[in-house]
């Protein structure tokens, strides 16, 4: 999966969820629950990610929720400064809006802190990512930060 780059300068506003979802950042107290949630709903790689992101402060990680009903997440500025990722929604909250509404969050927020170009690392659904901001694949042969090194 390549690497994808997103101009932050042409952003669409971030969607109108339906009233019951939220969108916020994680809170610390929330810590074990998310790490917990998602260990279970994707892996552990991503959640050591997720802890890296929620022990900044401020917080680099989104939390979707329906009530306190965990759906999804999404850091930003965490692995690599500028990249967007991972991200992830439960199976039964996909459709509803809220990864739309996770991107274009976290796009703001590095847009606010400065960034002119963020990056989606290892990006996996190419053709959303090409949908919703634009973004592009950045040129074949480079290599990306989640790319094992080459070993002559």
């Amino acid at each position: 999966m390549p690497d994808m780059l997103v101009a932050l300068n042409t952003l669409p506003s971030t969607p109108t969820l339906a009233p019951e979802y939220s969108v916020e950042l994680a809170k610390p107290w929330d810590r074990e629950t998310i790490l917990n949630w998602v260990t279970a709903n994707f892996s552990a790689g991503w959640a050591s990610e997720v802890a890296c992101g929620m022990a900044g402060h401020p917080c680099k990680v989104l939390v979707a929720r329906r009530g306190h009903e965990m759906l999804g997440f999404a850091c930003y500025d965490v692995t690599f400064p500028g990249f967007f990722g991972p991200t992830g929604i439960s199976e039964a909250a996909r459709g509803s809006g809220l990864g739309k509404a996770l991107l274009i969050e976290a796009m703001h927020r590095l847009h606010h802190q400065g960034y002119v170009y963020a990056f989606i690392g290892d990006a996996g659904p190419v053709d959303f990512y090409a949908k919703v901001l634009g973004a592009m694949p950045v040129p074949e042969g480079l290599q990306g930060g989640y790319t094992p090194p080459l070993i002559d």
